[in-house]
């Protein structure tokens, strides 16, 4: 099968050739930069400029190399863009290694901490020293809210406004002309699945705008005023999600977007919460998605225990989750696979991050990795990746031990 065809089949819930292998098909499938770095170095590939896609968690743009060493089946949408070098500016990551940033969003130091500046000069992100990704440092509404300033202030926003590949690339008038002209050329380039990452955040936009705490109590206090954010925030999210599919629909394969509902302990909502606040946005997201480009594959990044929200999840037309996280209550594989996976492709929960990836052993990392293989592969709408971004302390043997284990499967 080409890459593409085992994605797609494993989508389908069908077992294909082998397993199917994501590593940086999306933001939270990928590896930080500081251990990119080192992974090159053992795996004794040319240096090469190492580009950091995503500042705020400072994840690395994977080389054509290490994706075939890996037999990686997916890329994202963004690598067809920003490939000309005055995209890119000179840092350097924690520890020292030199990088290429984003240009638009390069990293500044501001009262002895790494800070990330808005278009209008205020700092929106900080990473203190010591630390090694961004955290956001401004909510627009954690005072007052301003429903009609919604779309103006997404840029004032860490996760809204700190942008990766396209970003600014494809701004402007000729924007949809350029996302339709990357699009085309990476399909015409490779024979991996292709993601395109939408977002479309719900319960997040809530906290990214008013900050965790406020918005969960907004919910719970004041339902009619998160409401009447949510359907702003909806409006946004259809009117971008119509002029994504129309410049890029017809050359990616799966769609990605985006909601954190759950917790280590659990949901963040209630099920009754989800389905009053979130489960009949998302359906009117995803049956634009269905009408618009049938053919694309409707995924969800979520981290956390939600297998309480599973249902309502299915029943607003969700057909891929990732990243799986294991470790969480509720989010047994076994489980997940007997009550769900005749509904849902679990994308993730290949390898535990939290404990495994970082402090195991190569041996014990095999083993792990060819466990959960078992409990998933049977009947396909599996797709291997890590439950979560490769970290920076990561050793690069255990990175190779666990993608041998997938490809020896």
């Amino acid at each position: 099968m080409t890459s593409r065809e085992r994605i797609l089949t494993a989508l389908s819930h069908r077992e294909p050739d082998r397993i199917p292998v994501d590593l940086s098909g999306h933001r939270s499938s990928g590896i930080a930069a500081i251990a990119y770095a080192r992974l090159r170095d053992h795996l004794g590939f040319p240096k090469r400029p190492i580009r950091v896609y995503d500042p705020v968690q400072q994840l690395a743009i994977v080389d054509e190399d290490v994706l075939q060493r890996f037999g990686v089946d997916c890329i994202e949408l963004g690598r067809a863009f920003a490939l000309e070098d005055r995209w890119w500016a000179e840092w350097t990551l924690p520890d020292g290694t030199p990088c290429l940033m984003p240009a638009w969003c390069r990293p500044e130091k501001v009262d002895g901490e790494w800070a990330i500046r808005s278009p209008t000069g205020r700092v929106i992100a900080r990473m203190p020293e010591g630390v090694l990704y961004f955290e956001q440092a401004y909510y627009p509404f954690a005072e007052a809210d301003d429903l009609d300033r919604i779309q103006e202030l997404f840029d004032e926003g860490m996760w809204t406004g700190v942008k990766s590949p396209p970003g600014p690339v494809a701004a402007g008038p000729d924007g949809p002309q350029l996302l339709t002209e990357g699009a085309r050329r990476l399909r015409q380039q490779t024979d991996r699945a292709i993601l395109g990452l939408f977002g479309g955040n719900l319960l997040e936009m809530g906290q990214f705008f008013y900050r965790n705490d406020n918005f969960l109590l907004l919910l719970a206090a004041n339902p009619r005023r998160a409401h009447e954010f949510l359907d702003r925030v909806i409006q946004i999210h259809l009117a971008n999600l119509d002029r994504f599919l129309a410049a890029v629909g017809p050359f990616i394969d799966i769609i990605v977007f985006g909601d954190d509902l759950g917790m280590q302990g659990g949901p963040q909502v209630s099920p009754r919460m989800y389905r009053e606040f979130f489960q009949p946005r998302e359906h009117l997201m995803w049956q634009r998605v269905k009408e618009r480009a049938p053919h694309l594959n409707i995924q969800l990044h979520c981290c956390g225990g939600v297998r309480e929200l599973l249902p309502g999840l299915i029943e607003a037309g969700l057909e891929a989750i990732n990243p799986v996280q294991i470790t969480c209550r509720g989010m047994d594989p076994a489980g997940l696979k007997r009550d769900f996976g005749a509904q849902l492709t679990f994308w993730g929960g290949g390898c535990d991050t939290r404990e495994m990836l970082s402090k195991g052993t190569p041996a014990q990392i095999r083993e792990h990795v060819r466990r959960l293989i078992g409990l998933w592969r049977p009947g396909g709408g599996y797709v291997f990746q890590q439950v979560h971004n490769i970290l920076a302390d990561v050793p690069p043997a255990n990175v190779v031990a666990m993608f041998d284990a997938v490809l020896e499967a």
